[in-house]
């Protein structure tokens, strides 16, 4: 008797916490590429970074042309040559091609000019997408909002799921 009373007792606090834990959970998401799709300011934000994107492009396409110039001339005078020549002319095309290496990386590499202009230009617009995201999920009583645009972006959590 006793003992059915215990396992009673038990399945009661297991019942009671599973029926807690099997709460609906609310998710959201948000199509952060629409929204600045349909931004004004991020379009022009973004054409006046597409023109930049340009003027770079066409920047190391001129300077790839002129090493590929000076490489057609070696080839041309390359029997009238010394070896001493020679070798300073391709220890100079090495120098160009270097140089163009480097401002490629300097406008489009990793932390290059293209994404430090996309972050100033899209940071802000971002915020109050975030500022309102924020505002919406703890008015509707999300527990998540996710940004379907990225991979896994996470834009809200309701902080009693914080473990």
């Amino acid at each position: 008797m006793k003992n059915n009373v215990i396992f009673l007792s038990i399945a009661l606090i297991f019942l009671g916490l599973t029926a807690e834990a099997q709460r609906s959970i609310r998710i959201g998401y948000v199509d952060m590429s629409y929204i600045l799709e349909n931004v004004p300011e991020y379009q022009e934000a973004q054409a006046q970074l597409d023109k930049r994107v340009a003027d770079w492009k066409t920047e190391i396409e001129k300077r790839t042309k002129e090493i590929d110039q000076m490489k057609k001339a070696l080839e041309n005078e390359r029997v009238l040559l010394t070896q001493e020549l020679i070798k300073e002319r391709e220890d100079e095309i090495k120098f160009v091609e270097n140089e163009v290496l480097q401002y490629q990386q300097k406008r489009f590499g990793p932390e290059g000019d293209l994404m430090k202009q996309r972050s100033i230009l899209v940071e802000p617009i971002q915020d109050q997408v975030f500022n309102a995201v924020q505002e919406i999920a703890e008015a509707r009583q999300y527990d998540f909002v996710l940004d379907k645009s990225s991979d896994l972006v996470m834009l809200y959590a309701n902080k009693r799921h914080d473990i």
